[in-house]
Parts: structure tokens; sequence; C-alpha cells
């Protein structure tokens, strides 16, 4: 069986304390991190990179328009990376997804970063969207899927739902903490979250083990960390 860690934290496009970030960041102590609002546009991919490896971490797949992106730490092995623009709708921002299949301690995992509008219908849509793409990217190495993202919804509202009806909300299935990750400054709710297929075992959800100053500094959302094991 295997362990590991996977988060999904939002960065605010690194307009706060960066230095404070770094440090949530190496805090989280993730194989895998799912990044909503990375950099993005001109000299995205450097620029990740740089924050990477500031962590520690290095940057397996990215969307440089639209700033989802996913880290991944030393011990994991890149199979493959799958990035690209979710349906576009007229009058709304343009959103992405950022996939790759991995290999950690011998077992294969498909991770996806979404980070989701504002607007109820495409919301649902882009959900269902990104799960179809995930699942394909996945599909030749039999490996199970991880979904994680800014949802911008609560758990009771459909998208959330339709996704925990698909996978397994990793914080309800084994919390730690309030759960709560909007605003990091008053957490009042919780639109941020990690997804797992059925088969993977999720041991903890929830905070991370980082000084409030500096959860308040780096960014306006709180990340999620999940440890999860694979395998039988």
């Amino acid at each position: 069986m295997t362990a590991l860690r996977v988060g999904t934290y939002n960065l605010r496009g690194l307009r706060d304390d960066v230095r404070a970030l770094v440090r949530v960041l190496t805090a989280m102590r993730a194989d895998l991190i799912c990044l909503q609002e990375a950099p993005r546009m001109v000299g995205w991919r450097a620029r990740c990179g740089r924050l990477a490896a500031r962590c520690g971490l290095r940057l397996v797949a990215g969307q440089g328009m639209t700033g989802v992106a996913v880290l991944a730490g030393p011990r994991v092995r890149l199979l493959r990376a799958e990035s690209g623009l979710l349906r576009v709708f007229l009058g709304l921002e343009p959103r992405g997804l950022a996939a790759a299949v991995v290999e950690v301690g011998g077992a294969a995992l498909a991770v996806g970063s979404v980070h989701l509008d504002l607007d109820g219908r495409a919301r649902l849509h882009h959900a269902a969207e990104a799960m179809a793409r995930v699942r394909r990217l996945a599909a030749p190495y039999g490996a199970p899927v991880v979904l994680g993202g800014d949802l911008n919804e609560n758990p009771h509202q459909p998208t959330w739902r339709y996704l925990a009806g698909q996978l397994t909300d990793c914080y309800a299935a084994a919390p730690r903490g309030d759960g709560l990750t909007f605003t990091a400054r008053r957490p009042g709710h919780r639109i941020d979250g990690l997804f797992a297929a059925p088969g993977i075992r999720v041991v903890s959800c929830g905070g991370v083990d980082a000084t409030g100053d500096d959860l308040v500094a780096a960014t306006d959302h709180l990340p999620v960390v999940a440890e999860l094991r694979l395998g039988g």
C-alpha cells in the first residue's frame, strides 16, 4: 500500500506575501498539490517553476491562460500530463484543467486541478467535463482519480454534490479540523475540496500545520491536504 499526501490551494495570483506562501506550501508536506490562481499568461511556466523549486517541488502540469497547475514532490514520477481549456461560456472567464498521471511508490494516480466559475451552470458543466477528461487520461494506466480545486460553492450545492456522487469527498470521509477554507482571515465556507476515487483510502483530510499569520498573509484561501492510501 502506498501512502501519499495530496493538497489543493488557491494562490490568488501571488498578490500577497510570497514568502509566507512558500512557508505554507512547504508545510503542506504534499507529494502533489493542485493549484488555482497560479501564475498565468506570459512567463507563467517559469514563474510556477520558480515557486515550486522554492518549496522543493516541480511543475508537472499547467494551463497558462487559466492559472491551474499541478506540482509534484521528488518521489513522484510523471507518466503523462494533459492540460487545456474547458468549454468557453460567453461572457464568463475562461476555465481550464491541469491534469497528470503519476507514479508514486509503484502505484499510479491521475490528479486534476480545477477552478470552477461563479456561475452555477458553468460550474456544473465544467465539473462533469473535467471528470470525463481526467478519467480518459487515467484509463490507459488503470489509475484511480483525484480531483482538487476551488469549487466556488459549498458542499450542499449542485456541483459539489455531483462530484461527491462521482468520487469521495475526502474531508467528509475523514475530517480533520473544521474544514473551512474561505476566507483565510475569517473562514466561513468550505469551497475548496479534494475528491478521490472510491478505491482510494482517505486517512484524513483538513488544514495545514502552519502559523495563523502565514495562512492569512499567503492568500485569501486556506489549503486542504488529504492523507491517502493507494493499492491493497
